[in-house]
């Protein structure tokens, strides 16, 4: 019988190849969450005046183990909007490519891109369908951002492991160091930052995530490695650049220093 046709990448997988998900593959008998998988730690986010922005660090673990140190966690799902992953690292970065193809596929389809809110529902599908992975140990908690072309605005939405969707109005975090950088966020975040202020905000976030939570990588000067961030406008979603981000760290690395010289 041949398969319905759907503007859901998704849904025509399930329906003609379901063993090419990623949440479809069968689990070896020995219990998932005692694996040695590689985990992608930790993710921030926030609104700005012109749009939203999405960083991460760098590091993977693999329990006690440095995984990775140059793991890219924050991917463009599409033209106005971002993807951020924590969790295991292997599934999230197969739901990132499954998602990307999800938004592609309902262009091509239907002839105009989804709506932002769209695109959060079809990703909340997504991570529901993973919960049976999830409850063994597999767990995948993205974070979504983008700007919503309807309404000119940034926007962004946080994610439960059932595929609850949340939306936050600021900022949020997930991943292992969240809550050191949620305080941080907390006490930076302003509404009407603009793009060159909240990439410090993000930076000055993880750092301090870092420095509480061993999961989490911060800036590494010495094999210049810096964050992955992106921001969404209205012009669509742009990378910032290692230059830019290796003179915004040292910045940030001046201040610090300097308050302790005050201390």
């Amino acid at each position: 019988m041949a398969a319905e046709a759907t503007s859901s990448f998704t849904e025509h997988l399930a329906q003609t190849r379901p063993e090419l998900l990623p949440y479809q593959q069968s689990l070896p008998s020995i219990a998932a969450g005692t694996l040695p998988l590689p985990h992608a730690t930790t993710i921030v986010a926030l609104t700005y005046a012109g749009g939203v922005l999405m960083a991460g660090d760098r590091r993977a673990t693999m329990g006690t183990m440095i995984a990775s140190r140059r793991m890219e966690k924050v991917f463009p799902a599409d033209r106005y909007s971002v993807l951020g992953i924590a969790g295991t690292a292997g599934l999230a970065i197969d739901m990132t490519k499954l998602f990307q193809v999800e938004l592609e596929h309902y262009e091509k389809i239907e002839g105009a891109a989804l709506s932002l809110e769209g695109k959060a529902n079809r990703l909340g599908a997504m991570v529901r369908g993973n919960l049976p992975m999830a409850l063994q140990g597999l767990a995948v908690v993205p974070l979504f951002a983008g700007f919503d072309v309807a309404t000119g605005v940034g926007r962004l939405f946080s994610y439960d492991v059932t595929g609850g969707r949340y939306e936050e109005l600021e900022h949020h975090s997930v991943g292992s160091g969240s809550v050191f950088a949620r305080g941080s966020l907390k006490k930076l975040w302003r509404p009407e930052l603009s793009d060159a202020e909240a990439v410090s905000v993000a930076l000055a976030s993880l750092y301090d995530a870092a420095d509480d939570d061993s999961a989490t990588g911060g800036p590494d000067s010495v094999r210049r490695l810096w964050p992955v961030v992106y921001v969404v406008d209205a012009q669509g979603a742009r990378r910032i650049g290692d230059d830019e981000l290796a003179l915004k760290v040292d910045e940030l690395l001046a201040e610090r220093s300097a308050l302790r010289r005050e201390a």
